[in-house]
């Protein structure tokens, strides 16, 4: 009977590989079509791999606690020659490797005795996930660290000892040997995908603005509404607004082209399980605030989880993060990589503030917004204008 295999699907935007967490069919179990048939964990999200068809499970090629590319042939299904044709498979597939052609931990090679690769792409356009930093390295010295999956950044820390200061292999196998004697541990796949986002977005001129906005007109509005909305939520919805006004203000720089945004969607920063996940609002200029809530909750407690819906991760514009949470009253968050600015909001403090009207000052709830940008598509005074309109929004929080 034909083979049907079972890939590794596409799991979201700039998603290019998935570690498979559980195994939830054995071969010789019948399955029908859309099945679950393993369950997967990205760096966004927990999700699960469906059967192409109905059939049986002929045989898996994973393992668990291992990363597939996308794309990679995760095992087979024993299916009918109707199945077979419908999905567009006129040929058996070779039965000579019992490992799948993308498996990244252990270097597992395609059929092609070539390593699978897959470049990951936000909004139609290329996002280098391999992209390494700006020193220079000998060829030996970049298989070396290709060899070991590491990048530029993890040498910042060494001492070169070859001309002009720069680093040898000697340093580099030096510095791997003392390494050693360290205590190690594993970063997550998370941690490991923040630092990689972090890394590609400080390649651009980051900057950062502030502003301290009086929030008692939005502790107050907060006060008398139900369901209630968290002060970020605010922020995401002032932001969404003042986007809708002028979107160029997110575009982002492609060549010598802006790309201009097609949708209002904003992201909202949740720490979860060692790192950081960014569920998105769809649309968040067309909604009021108040139906936004409890799609809000919702994506928060799913992002704690790690369980957000492939709809609520990737393709966000741009980001709002309340780092006030934190006790913090200033911060520069950066950018992810496919955006152009991060709007942060800190801890509201009660501190002095001149009241003309009675000539004395009064006691208010103020807080800091700082907006970070990429300074290659915004300069000081649209990013000032940007902020200040932010803050007007929050001051009339009833019209959001």
């Amino acid at each position: 009977m034909p083979q049907v295999p079972i890939i590794m699907p596409q799991l979201g935007e700039s998603i290019a590989e998935a570690i498979v967490t559980n195994l939830l069919v054995k071969p010789g179990d019948v399955v029908r079509a859309d099945q679950d048939v393993l369950e997967v964990e990205t760096n966004k999200a927990t999700m699960t791999v469906t059967s192409p068809c109905a059939g049986k499970v002929q045989k898996l090629l994973v393992k668990q606690q291992e990363s597939y590319v996308v794309g990679a042939v995760l095992g087979y299904l024993e299916a009918t020659v109707e199945e077979a044709e419908r999905l567009g498979l006129n040929s058996m597939p070779n039965e000579s490797t019992d490992e799948p052609s993308g498996s990244r931990g252990n270097g597992k090679t395609s059929e092609r005795g070539q390593e699978a690769r897959v470049e990951p792409t936000v909004r139609g356009l290329p996002v280098p996930a391999h992209a390494a930093g700006a020193s220079y390295m000998s060829p030996r010295m970049r298989a070396r660290m290709n060899e070991l999956g590491l990048h530029a950044a993890d040498l910042a820390g060494i001492a070169g000892s070859g001309a002009a200061g720069r680093v040898t292999i000697q340093d580099f196998e030096s510095f791997l040997a003392n390494l050693e004697k360290s205590k190690l541990s594993s970063a997550s796949s998370m941690r490991v995908a923040v630092a990689d986002a972090m890394r590609r977005s400080w390649t651009r001129p980051i900057s950062t603005v502030g502003l301290p906005v009086n929030i008692d007109p939005v502790l107050a509005h907060r006060k008398k509404s139900d369901p209630k909305s968290g002060p970020a939520l605010y922020a995401l919805r002032a932001l969404a607004l003042a986007l809708a006004e002028n979107s160029a203000v997110a575009g982002r720089l492609v060549g010598h082209h802006i790309v201009h945004p097609s949708a209002i969607d904003v992201g909202f920063a949740v720490e979860a399980e060692d790192g950081v996940l960014v569920p998105v609002l769809r649309a968040a200029d067309k909604k009021p605030l108040k139906d936004l809530v409890v799609r809000y909750n919702e994506l928060v407690d799913l992002a704690r989880q790690r369980r957000l819906p492939p709809d609520a991760t990737g393709g966000s514009i741009a980001t709002v993060t309340n780092f006030g949470t934190f006790g913090l009253t200033w911060a520069t968050p950066i950018p992810l990589p496919e955006q152009t600015l991060v709007l942060g909001l800190g801890a509201g403090r009660i501190v002095p503030s001149w009241d003309a009207a009675k000539g004395q000052f009064v006691p208010i709830t103020e807080a800091n917004l700082t907006l970070s940008i990429d300074h290659r598509v915004l300069d000081g005074g649209a990013a000032g204008r940007l902020l200040s309109r932010i803050a007007t929004l929050l001051h009339e929080p009833e019209k959001l």
